[in-house]
């Protein structure tokens, strides 16, 4: 497997056309998987906007003010009025504000980033990320270069480990997942719980690549990678009913 950035990428403004800006600097093939960075996928959308924009309400005061008393640092009130607009629902409100996305990621703050962008302004998330890798993948296919899947990815921390890594919010053109359960192991053993997240794993892989701050390489190419024969699946995000850490997030929240 190979992995490339795509060099010279400009700074991406709105309703610039993705799509345009790689096809005009990478010579995709068939089978390749293009990832790009949420961050210039929400810049291409007009996903920015500024701390003014959001009256507070009492809610976001009130979270702001006791994230502020258990950190002894400043919470922007407004920042904290953005992620509760951009949520579906706020899982944990202090020490930090975990929620879940409209499109169905958990992740800090709703995913709103204040790097790279001026001074109270902030950058959402795209709104549908599988539509949006739909969409550049219809527009590479526009330019000729056809069975090119797309991956949008984020960088988010994981519960019980230090650091950040890539994960896949959204993709087209290949399954989420592929599911080895039915297959045997080397022993014989048949495989009963391993459904293995792929899009997550390219995502994280282009990360090492992409990098954070000030690298500037938000899109990857991969290259010689092969699904394989196995069933694909379309489900990453778990839903509520057999989500057990949202269940116990509840209830440590209702008994605090």
């Amino acid at each position: 497997m190979e992995l490339n950035g795509v060099a010279d990428l400009p700074e991406v403004r709105p309703r610039d056309d993705i799509a345009e800006l790689v096809a005009d600097r990478a010579d995709l093939e068939p089978g390749d998987v293009l990832t790009v960075a949420s961050t210039v996928v929400s810049k291409a959308e007009g996903r920015t906007a500024n701390l003014e924009d959001y009256p507070v309400s009492g809610r976001a005061q009130e979270i702001a003010d006791r994230i502020a008393e258990l950190s002894g640092e400043e919470k922007d009130p407004r920042f904290a009025q953005a992620v509760l607009d951009e949520s579906a629902e706020l899982l944990i409100d202090v020490p930090f504000m975990l929620a879940e996305t409209r499109f169905g990621h958990i992740c800090p703050n709703a995913g709103i980033d204040r790097s790279n962008v001026p001074d109270h302004d902030i950058l959402l998330l795209p709104r549908k990320p599988s539509e949006s890798a739909e969409r550049i993948r219809a527009g590479l296919e526009g330019r000729g270069y056809e069975d090119v899947a797309v991956v949008v990815t984020d960088t988010c921390g994981r519960p019980f480990r230090h650091g950040q890594t890539g994960v896949a919010i959204g993709w087209a053109g290949m399954p989420a997942s592929r599911d080895w359960r039915g297959e045997r192991d080397r022993d014989g053993h048949e495989l009963g719980v391993t459904v293995q997240s792929v899009v997550d794993e390219l995502a994280s892989a282009a990360n090492l690549i992409t990098g954070e701050a000030a690298d500037g390489t938000p899109a990857v190419i991969v290259r010689d990678w092969d699904f394989g024969d196995l069933e694909g699946s379309d489900e990453l995000f778990r839903s509520v009913e057999d989500d057990l850490v949202r269940e116990a997030l509840r209830e440590w929240r209702f008994e605090g």
